[in-house]
């Protein structure tokens, strides 16, 4: 698809299935797994309870730039699978899709985003700029997921 960009990312974690898909599950664990300079936070009533079709309303900041943000939940196969798409946000498309499964007692996880800039051509140009930061981000939630975890299994 014309202008369509991938991001994929993995990441091993220290839980079973389980209780990794059980996090995820919490939408609230977003806030908990987003760097801090975003100001992430969820506007949809809490708990936000996940199933396919769920919508979840958020408020970040972009590049100093405040917005809207919501996704729908538009594939929901516990403990296995799920996806949201951007219905309303910065992106022409967001497309995130994440995948798990268990090797050796712990959880192996990929996260795949498909997204498109907006103003297609023009948006183009700011790409590499964009491809740093999901990078940034990604790499912040694996960090933050892996320690969350860690801490959970901590007696």
């Amino acid at each position: 698809m014309a202008g369509e960009h991938i991001f994929r990312t993995h990441t091993e974690l220290p839980t079973g299935l389980g209780e990794t898909f059980d996090f995820f599950a919490a939408a609230e664990n977003l806030e908990r797994i987003t760097p801090p300079e975003l100001q992430f936070k969820i506007v949809s009533p809490k708990p936000v309870h996940i199933e396919e079709g769920a919508l979840i309303d958020y408020r970040l900041k972009l590049m100093g730039i405040s917005f809207g943000w919501r996704t729908q939940i538009t594939n929901w196969d516990p403990p296995h699978v799920f996806t949201d798409s951007q219905l309303k946000g910065p992106y022409r498309q967001w497309i995130h899709t994440h995948r798990f499964w268990e090797e050796n007692g712990k959880t192996q996880m990929t996260d795949e985003v498909r997204y498109k800039l907006p103003l297609f051509p023009l948006g183009e140009v700011a790409y590499p700029l964009v491809r740093l930061q999901v990078r940034r981000i990604f790499a912040y939630r694996g960090e933050a997921i892996r320690d969350l975890l860690l801490k959970s299994e901590t007696p």
